[in-house]
């Protein structure tokens, strides 16, 4: 079943149709747009740092643009590789890093809104984001697919970009302690979700054989397999 993020996506797919169109006519790589992206989120990090929080929501919301846009283009060009997977993923875990670890040093440096419940707060949502990539990654070299949980990627992106590009430091910053608090918490619980779900998939007796990647006595995948662009999270 779809789920609002879903209609979302379709519809801001629609939206910046043109500027895909664009690209891929003239054949921009799709890792120069994920690079892009990755330096304007890491940016955004830092402006989150410096106490400019609805700026940095603004930037987050430009990113949004090409987290989208280079897989599409990577499809429309025939340029969709297993590298270019495992590098979008990649870069994905440095913003994500970038985005968090910033917050961490607005609440540890900050005069007026220094918090350190807010600190370790921001630490914890760093580890269950971690978590939540590294548990569908793992399970997808195993033979499952993970996509499950409460909290993935494009849900992230979009509390880290909207209610701080609209609301800023409203009402005294809770609006952001509030958003903080729902990413780190909502975080860990997809990473327990998904260790369930693992679980359980194995404890099935119908489950399918699954592969060891450190099996020294499993072949080696096919490196011509076809891969998506869009990152494990």
């Amino acid at each position: 079943m779809p789920t609002p993020t879903d209609y979302l996506k379709k519809g801001f797919l629609r939206a910046i149709e043109p500027a895909i169109s664009l690209l891929a006519r003239h054949n921009v790589s799709p890792n120069a747009i994920t690079t892009a992206g990755t330096l304007l989120t890491i940016a955004a990090g830092v402006v989150y740092g410096t106490g400019h929080i609805m700026t940095a929501g603004w930037i987050m919301s430009v990113t949004a643009l090409f987290d989208v846009v280079d897989g599409e283009v990577a499809r429309r060009t025939g340029r969709s590789t297993v590298f270019g997977a495992f590098y979008d993923s990649t870069l994905d875990r440095v913003a994500d890093g970038a985005l968090m670890a910033g917050l961490t040093v607005f609440y540890a440096t900050n005069r007026v809104h220094h918090n350190i419940y807010m600190m370790v707060i921001c630490l914890i949502g760093i580890i269950g984001t971690f978590l939540v990539s590294y548990t569908r990654a793992r399970a997808e070299s195993l033979g499952i697919d993970a996509k499950v949980g409460v909290m993935q990627r494009p849900e992230r992106i979009v509390l880290l970009s909207a209610p701080q590009a609209l609301f800023g430091l409203f009402w005294n910053g809770w609006v952001l302690i509030g958003i903080v608090v729902l990413l780190s918490v909502t975080a860990l619980i997809t990473a327990v979700q998904r260790i369930a779900f693992v679980h359980r998939f194995t404890q099935h007796p119908d489950a399918k054989p699954i592969r060891i990647i450190n099996d020294p006595a499993s072949p080696p995948k096919n490196a011509g397999i076809s891969a998506t662009r869009r990152a494990q999270s």
